[in-house]
């Protein structure tokens, strides 16, 4: 019983995780600053589909009693203005980023039991052969109500799932150019923002991005509760993981823009996927700043999650159209969601961001 436990968290919850990253904190991309310097005006190239988030100073955290324990103590960051992408990244954009390079993401590529171990506890038993095929993590329906805490319920390991195949074998992404794309790992994300001359959002930049100028609100749209009024954003609507009512019209992922944008103009910063940030995570880095003004962090030199102590991890955030009140209420502003950087599934995606000056 321990081997199967054991091996469904290998599954689950480590995915594609190996120790190929550097643990050493390093500064976004800084060839994004020099790019970015030749910016004249927001009809740049570089640019396009891109809006400028001006500079100032927000409270990070949570802003009432439902956030997490890693959501506090609120405290004060400073943000230097930035560009970033309207919407999440597109299959089309994808698309054009793996023509032109041949790039092969991590959910295609086979898992390396000999890296993968290394970020395990000492004698984890090896998983048989064919479980080390290229996959990736995808939604199932659950048939009744389910412990919310066990996450085995609702996930499957898929053969042949990818950014291409996003439910596996037989899908495909054919007519859905402006979908997010999905199944995308950190590696992934940091791979196509070398390439298009871009970085990742820091984790700072990204919630005071979402908060689209609104001060201590608890949503990218303000405090109304997601489900009164008009949907808001792609989330789930009814009981989760069993029972989607389909209220905001989408049962799985949405193409962009179907939803109101915030303040700043960005669409789908809550809901829709999860978005991949700069920084590593910690559960207690907020601590750091209780006393004094964060000025443009970029996150902790180091991984560590209590929870899993072993396994290095990257910030996301926004949510999915997996979240719901009941489960993670994943698309408040301050929620935060962490996994290793070479984990991919259904619901992970991303977008880019830019230096202004």
């Amino acid at each position: 019983m321990r081997f199967i436990n054991c091996l469904l968290s290998i599954l689950v919850f480590l995915v594609l995780f190996n120790c190929t990253d550097n643990q050493n904190n390093k500064k976004p991309n800084m060839t994004t600053k020099v790019v970015s310097e030749i910016i004249t005006d927001k009809d740049s190239l570089l640019v396009k589909d891109m809006v400028l988030i001006p500079s100032g100073t927000f409270e990070m955290g949570s802003v009432n009693q439902e956030g997490f324990y890693d959501e506090y103590p609120k405290h004060v960051v400073k943000i230097n203005s930035f560009w970033m992408d309207k919407t999440e990244v597109t299959n089309a954009q994808f698309k054009k980023f793996v023509d032109e390079t041949g790039y092969v993401t991590t959910a295609e590529k086979k898992i390396d039991w000999d890296e993968i171990k290394k970020g395990l506890p000492k004698n984890t038993p090896k998983p048989n052969d064919s479980l080390l095929e290229p996959s990736s993590l995808v939604f199932k329906y659950t048939e009744s109500s389910v412990n919310l805490q066990d996450h085995t319920q609702w996930w499957k390991f898929q053969k042949g799932a990818n950014w291409k195949n996003p439910w596996g074998p037989g899908s495909s992404i054919e007519g859905k150019d402006n979908y997010p794309v999905v199944h995308i790992s950190w590696n992934d994300a940091q791979a196509y923002c070398e390439w298009a001359g871009k970085r990742l959002p820091t984790e700072a930049e990204w919630e005071y991005a979402s908060r689209g100028g609104i001060n201590h609100s608890v949503y990218s749209w303000g405090n109304q509760i997601i489900n009164t009024g008009l949907p808001k954003a792609n989330t789930w609507d009814g009981e989760f993981p069993y029972k989607n009512s389909l209220k905001d019209n989408f049962e799985f992922l949405a193409p962009v823009k179907k939803f109101i944008p915030n303040g700043y103009g960005l669409y789908d910063i809550a809901g829709n996927v999860w978005e991949w940030c700069y920084d590593w995570y910690r559960h207690d880095y907020y601590k750091e700043f209780e006393n004094n003004i964060a000025d443009n962090p970029i996150g902790p030199q180091n991984s560590f999650d209590p929870n899993e102590p072993y396994l290095p991890k990257k910030v996301m955030r926004g949510g999915s159209f997996l979240c719901n009140d009941s489960y993670c209420s994943g698309f408040r502003n301050s929620m935060r969601m962490k996994t290793s950087p070479d984990t991919s599934s259904i619901h992970a995606g991303f977008r880019t961001v830019l230096d202004a000056s």
